[in-house]
């Protein structure tokens, strides 16, 4: 019984994957807006009934498609942490996110492009959209520990709403200056700014290709937040 049981569980288990890759296809030739149930149980030859006893429906698969790219991306980039430097720690997690991006540009616009209308993504995507940004953190814990991070004297604490704001990272990573939270979000949005330039081709004629580009950049901002 356990067996069979075992033998369902792991059918499931590759059907439900074939149905992401299916979905993942259709995200690089129609977008997420017309991801359709029914195109993908066409794509794979089942009857479309079948199909939802896997996803109850178009944004439930979206979820799966969502978190699943948020954890493709955590796992690039926790794969290039480590090393005795923090400044070339910080670069090389920049890099392995703009990598990530390059390879998949489609599930790159699922978790930062444009909003897909009537969607709303669930609590489930927070935990996999926090790993790059407790990535980051950590590595600032760590500088702060180890006399590695300055802040800047020109750097303004927060102050009002935006106090309150910069609170929540202050939760995740108490020992780090609260106006290095600040540069923190700052670079964080401007990371994903300069990838987007880059996959959507604001570019082309200026920067591309970005490599020299991307790589002086993420020095910068490692500078910017204070990492020595």
């Amino acid at each position: 019984m356990n067996a069979g049981r075992t033998a369902r569980e792991r059918a499931r288990a590759e059907l439900t994957e074939e149905i992401k890759t299916a979905a993942r296809q259709q995200l690089a030739t129609v977008g997420a807006e017309a991801l359709s149930l029914r195109a993908v149980s066409r794509e794979l030859g089942m009857v479309s009934s079948a199909l939802y006893r896997y996803f109850a429906s178009r944004d439930e698969l979206l979820t799966a498609l969502i978190i699943d790219a948020y954890n493709a991306l955590g796992e690039a980039a926790e794969a290039a942490a480590g090393g005795d430097d923090l400044v070339e720690e910080w670069v090389a997690i920049y890099t392995a996110v703009r990598e990530w991006a390059r390879a998949h540009p489609y599930e790159y616009a699922l978790i930062y492009g444009s909003p897909i209308s009537g969607y709303q993504a669930p609590q489930t995507t927070v935990q996999p959209a926090s790993r790059v940004p407790l990535l980051l953190l950590g590595l600032l814990q760590r500088a702060h520990a180890s006399g590695h991070l300055v802040a800047p004297p020109d750097a303004p604490d927060p102050s009002g709403v935006l106090d309150d704001q910069v609170g929540v990272l202050a939760d995740l990573a108490p020992d780090v200056p609260r106006p290095v939270l600040l540069r923190t979000v700052i670079v964080w949005t401007q990371l994903f700014g300069m990838i987007s330039f880059e996959l959507f081709g604001q570019l082309v004629g200026s920067m591309d290709p970005a490599d020299e580009f991307f790589a002086s950049t993420s020095r910068q901002m490692a500078a910017f937040v204070g990492l020595r």
